[in-house]
């Protein structure tokens, strides 16, 4: 644990996902992916080192069709061979959110049902993880280390320095398929009650939880216990 912390800073992105996959935590590794408008970047990457490595999927009940669908079109492209969908304990649905809109009364409890909770469980059995954050995103996001200890478990952010441009550069490269709601405004897609379009010039994420102070789920914002910092 302690060489992945120290080690992350020096490597490049592909480099540190090849050490972390084949050398770190081999089979004790997981991808965290919303198939969202730029996971196609890190799951492309991944699946290059090795398209077994699980990807965990969190399906809340509330996401987009495209999106569900875009999962499909990335999976088969990519060749990724064990992809998980962890959902909400029906049991806590029917207590919690029997009518569906929980979110519209309490978001933060919403996010909790339908993603914090079940990631918790996804993951156990997992040393690490990997997820496909990024520094441009803005708010916490903007000194993300590339790999933090969290919860007891390794965190690896891999794309934490890559740019707007170098994301698109890379889609461009591999002839990357994009989420088919890119065109229509979304530059960070989750669930469907709590993602609006975006305004050019707005910051990717503007559209999550629009109107509200919230800005992320829940899944990040855990205490951090260690962290190394270091250039993407």
């Amino acid at each position: 644990m302690r060489d992945a912390l120290a080690a992350s800073q020096d490597l490049t992105a592909p480099a540190l996902l090849a050490r972390a996959v084949r050398d770190w935590f081999p089979g004790g590794i997981a991808v965290v992916s919303s198939f969202g408008t730029e996971s196609a970047v890190l799951l492309h990457q991944v699946a290059r080192i090795d398209p077994t490595v699980p990807v965990l999927f969190l399906e809340t009940g509330k996401l987009f069709g495209e999106t569900l669908r875009y999962r499909d079109t990335l999976v088969e492209r990519l060749g990724l061979r064990d992809v998980r969908a962890l959902r909400p304990d029906p049991a806590a649905l029917t207590e919690t959110d029997a009518d569906g809109v929980l979110w519209a009364r309490n978001p933060d409890a919403c996010c909790y049902l339908r993603k914090v909770e079940p990631l918790e469980r996804g993951l156990s059995g997992f040393s690490a993880w990997i997820n496909g954050r990024k520094r441009h995103h803005g708010g916490d996001r903007a000194a993300l280390p590339l790999a933090e200890y969290v919860d007891g478990r390794v965190k690896l952010n891999p794309l934490a320095g890559w740019s707007r441009t170098d994301i698109t550069a890379y889609f461009d490269r591999h002839g990357l398929p994009r989420h088919p709601l890119e065109a229509d405004g979304f530059a960070s897609v989750g669930c469907m009650p709590c993602s609006d379009r975006v305004a050019p010039g707005e910051n990717p994420r503007a559209g999550r939880w629009r109107g509200q102070a919230k800005t992320e789920c829940g899944i990040h914002n855990r205490p951090r216990l260690a962290a190394a910092g270091g250039c993407g």
